[in-house]
């Protein structure tokens, strides 16, 4: 019996062929969708834009937070001057009302805000959702009590007011954009993704080799990361794959509200709060960050969803055959089997 569940473990721990194949099967299915590629190349572009943000104010010659007061029509309340809000050699997406900052500059490293916040609240979300789940499934009956007790609270928890709330009592000093990404990420998705990860592990825990594992005389700990790790990555990758979008638009809404980023730090939500009275004498100042908004949010739920089908062999298989019935007879006749089948039936 020792010998029999010590082939098992090793056979469990040499993973290094099946790893890389489904490794390539993943990115030949995600080569095979356009819509996910086209996405993926507009999220590269936005994280290399978020990275290069000193560069490319640099090149144009601007910063975020200099005020140009002589671009602006005190007159009529701090419209910009000239068309297209300002649009010059100088300032390449105008300047902002009121103030006269420049618009490109605020643009992309507000970027840097809103991909940085989202992308460290989704990692904090994945780890403290996965530790949590996978130690409720492997848990005793009371240490899987308490956690999904917890879990549930906080899935109950409204974002937005808990955000309000603990934003209030903070100290001014603390780092804002630290702190968004941590309220993001502690009181809202690391739950879900707990729930998610424990309902798996409660299923792959009672196979074979995961058995075999523990009564080997594995620790917890090893077959947690050894066993159950691998067969978690597809859903826990699809699920944050997901979160980013969401965490985004999440970040967005509490800069709207007037209590995550706080300027002179540009963030698209911020800039979205404070265009929205200037969208009938500048609309561009309202225009360029819900449009750069909807941009990123759209490639990410995009790149999640190829993602998604990438990960799971039965919907990539479904995109290729499709559902259509002259589809499924040339399916059906592909296979040897299944055309005599289809010559029985009344």
């Amino acid at each position: 019996m020792s010998e029999a569940l010590a082939v098992v473990g090793t056979a469990g721990t040499d993973t290094s062929v099946p790893a890389v194949s489904g490794a390539r099967q993943f990115w030949r299915r995600l080569r095979a969708q356009r819509a996910a590629l086209v996405a993926a190349a507009v999220v590269a572009l936005l994280v290399l834009v978020a990275l290069a943000a000193p560069l490319l104010t640099a090149l144009e010659g601007q910063d975020p937070t200099t005020y140009h007061p002589t671009l602006i029509d005190s007159a009529r309340g701090g419209v910009p001057l000239g068309s297209l809000g300002g649009v010059s050699a100088d300032h390449w997406l105008g300047v902002e009302p009121q103030t006269g900052r420049d618009m490109f500059a605020r643009l992309v490293y507000g970027a840097r805000v809103s991909l940085g916040v989202s992308l460290a609240a989704t990692l904090i979300q994945v780890l403290l959702g996965v530790a949590m789940g996978v130690a409720a499934g492997l848990g005793n009956r009371w240490v899987d009590l308490v956690i999904s007790r917890v879990t549930d609270i906080f899935v109950s928890m409204p974002l937005m007011i808990m955000a309000l709330a603990l934003l209030a009592v903070v100290p001014s000093g603390f780092p804002r954009p630290v702190l968004v990404a941590l309220i993001i990420s502690l009181v809202a998705g690391w739950s879900t993704v707990a729930k998610m990860v424990r309902a798996q592990t409660l299923a792959l825990k009672n196979l074979d080799y995961v058995s075999a594992s523990r009564l080997s005389g594995w620790s917890t700990w090893r077959t947690a990361t050894r066993e159950l790790l691998p067969g978690l990555a597809a859903p826990v990758i699809t699920y944050a794959a997901l979160l980013v979008p969401s965490d985004i638009s999440a970040e967005a809404a509490l800069s709207f509200l007037g209590v995550g980023v706080q300027p002179p730090t540009p963030s698209w939500g911020q800039m979205l709060t404070s265009a929205d009275v200037w969208y009938q004498a500048a609309p561009q100042y309202l225009l360029l960050p819900a449009l750069a908004l909807f941009v990123t949010v759209f490639a990410m739920t995009v790149l999640g969803d190829g993602v998604r089908v990438a990960l799971d062999p039965r919907a990539a298989s479904r995109l290729r055959v499709g559902t259509g019935r002259k589809r499924e007879a040339r399916a059906r006749a592909a296979v040897p089997g299944d055309a005599p089948r289809k010559e029985e039936r009344p």
